[in-house]
């Protein structure tokens, strides 16, 4: 099997590519050298290989986000700002990537991850993936505005006013964040079967079309979604009350700190307070 580089594996293949994510070990968290080589083999598909590119997750799952033991919480705001907005430019370079992109998206896709889901051209999600806010509120302003434009700002602020907040991909799929759902086992097979029929376009074409696709969006408003969020997620860092979430993470450790803000998501909390309804007398 091709060996993965700090996390990310190559896959080549006739009608797709795939960018595998494959830091299994820490649950495909973004560390800063995986960051990196997402970028290098992003850009280096450009100009060579399949027609369609993919990206995908190795084990259980997508991805967990950014790995939290290489934020510096010390760093001046400016800082955090430049890393913010370095991780949205990697997710922009997808957007802007001559190619079709399709990701394909398994168990679960928290935070970060979602994020970057977000920026694909065609998204195929399996039936019980778990698409998740960061399970610790750090931050905000950072997800949630860029999915606006695809499941509308009710669904966004739903998505993201509960701590770890969750959604299936059938769910996924009905806000219109997803394209599919299909079995886990058939994920990969599906998106391959897309891309076969994607590769039977001119190159030339395929890129027109996504380009002027995503004029359409960007006039709607999504490039200026993207202007402010590392600045809203900065400057909530720096909040008294995140900076002791962030005393009780080093103080408790990890797992006590998720296990207070655990609880329903949205939707089930929809779904209990639905069927009480439709029974009640």
């Amino acid at each position: 099997m091709i060996q993965a580089i700090d996390g990310i594996r190559l896959e080549p293949g006739e009608a797709i590519d795939w960018i595998v994510l494959d830091r299994p070990e820490a649950a495909n968290a973004f560390s800063g050298k995986m960051l990196e080589r997402f970028s290098t083999v992003l850009a280096e598909r450009s100009g060579a290989g399949a027609p369609v590119l993919g990206i995908r997750g190795a084990g259980k799952g997508f991805g967990a986000g950014m790995d939290l033991g290489e934020y510096n919480a010390n760093g001046s705001a400016m800082d955090d700002v430049m890393r913010l907005s370095s991780c949205v430019e990697r997710w922009t370079a997808i957007w802007r990537h001559p190619k079709p992109v399709v990701i394909a998206v398994h168990g679960y896709c928290i935070g970060v991850a979602a994020q970057l889901a977000t920026f694909a051209d065609i998204l195929i999600v399996s039936e019980t993936a778990t698409i998740s806010e960061p399970t610790i509120p750090l931050g905000g302003g950072f997800i949630a505005p860029i999915w606006a434009a695809q499941v509308g700002g009710r669904r966004a602020k739903e998505f993201a006013f509960l701590p770890g907040n969750r959604i299936d991909g059938r769910t996924a799929v009905e806000w219109g964040w997803a394209n599919a759902a299909v079995p886990e086992d058939q994920l990969v097979a599906c998106a391959e079967a897309l891309a076969r029929r994607m590769a039977q376009v001119p190159a030339s074409v395929l890129t027109m079309k996504k380009r002027s696709v995503n004029r359409a969006m960007e006039a709607a408003g999504f490039a200026t979604s993207l202007g402010a969020v590392a600045e809203s997620d900065a400057i909530l860092h720096l909040e008294p009350e995140v900076r002791a979430i962030r005393d009780r993470l080093r103080t408790d450790g990890l797992k006590p700190v998720v296990e207070s803000f655990s609880g329903p998501s949205s939707q089930d909390i929809f779904r209990h307070y639905g069927s009480a309804a439709a029974i009640a007398p």
